[in-house]
């Protein structure tokens, strides 16, 4: 039996395709027509052997074989571009400070820095975990390169004197979060149970602001100086916290906030910025894989959870 060589072009238009839910999008994207990435993916369906997706309502969705296609073809196309970075910048050198939300710990961490020092061994970073207020006061002492940031009057207002030197990456909307456990009910006449943050937190803010609206009472029934804190509370049924889903534990989900009752929360803006002398390649190259990164996170959560 001979052996199946994929096209990477096709592996590629078809993992685009994905990420951004069509195909027509994928074609503007890697700037192909869109009868082009057709053919490429009738070309990958020939050279697996069976279909790569099914028929599901007015659209299609992957079979088996399709979900197993996009998972491999994820990888090859990521080791591609990872060898190409690698052969173009082992000159590259220098140090890279970074500094980012506790929500990419367990995501950014491993998956950006980890790409990042195979290709740029000669490159060394230092990576900071923590929380706004931390992340900007290093940032305005001089102390960071690249600080991924949750907005806040804060972060505008440098972003506004950065100079070009910010980027707003992504705009996730908040969501109410907890464990299926959880018995409170809008209509029960108790305040909600909020977990939150300690101190100054633009979420905590922005979920009291939303029930004081909608007229609902709370009641803070945990704080935490950490993510792990807040996720942990949430898991034993503690009470509800408010987080985007980056980084959001399986064992807690998503409410659905108009079936129960719980008022909508706002977009929250996450920018990437820059030091005050942080335009060197090494920095730069750190960047855009941090946008590439953040932009293609794809979660299977993000519509409404019950």
């Amino acid at each position: 039996m001979s052996q199946v060589n994929f096209d990477l072009v096709s592996l590629r238009s078809f993992v685009t395709g994905m990420d951004l839910g069509s195909f027509a999008k994928a074609a503007g994207k890697v700037g192909r027509s869109t009868s082009a990435i057709s053919a490429q993916i009738k070309k990958l369906e020939e050279q697996a052997g069976m279909p790569l997706f099914r028929k599901a309502g007015r659209g299609l969705a992957l079979t088996d074989a399709g979900e197993t296609m996009l998972r491999y073809a994820r990888r090859l196309v990521e080791l591609n571009d990872e060898a190409s970075a690698a052969v173009r910048g082992t000159d590259l050198e220098g140090w890279v400070r970074l500094g980012l939300q506790e929500d990419f710990g367990e995501t950014l961490l491993p998956e950006v820095l980890g790409s990042f020092a195979r290709a740029h061994p000669k490159v060394r970073v230092e990576a900071r975990v923590a929380r706004n207020v931390d992340l900007m006061a290093r940032l305005d002492a001089n102390e960071l390169d690249l600080a991924l940031i949750w907005d806040s009057t804060a972060a505008s207002a440098y972003s506004r004197r950065a100079d070009g030197r910010a980027d707003r990456v992504a705009r996730p909307a908040l969501r109410w979060i907890g464990s299926k456990t959880l018995s409170w009910r809008v209509d029960s006449g108790e305040p909600l149970p909020l977990i939150a943050f300690d101190g100054p937190c633009v979420m905590y803010d922005a979920a009291r602001a939303a029930l004081d609206r909608a007229g609902i009472p709370w009641r803070v029934v945990f704080t935490s100086p950490s993510l792990a804190g807040l996720w942990a509370a949430a898991s034993a049924g503690l009470g509800l916290t408010v987080r985007t889903l980056y980084g959001m534990p399986s064992t807690l989900i998503a409410f659905d906030a108009k079936a129960h009752g719980l008022p909508p929360l706002p977009q929250f803006s996450l920018m990437l910025l820059r030091g005050a002398s942080a335009v060197t390649p090494p920095v730069e190259r750190l960047a855009e894989l941090m946008v590439e990164s953040v932009r293609s996170f794809a979660n299977p959560l993000d519509g409404e959870a019950a």
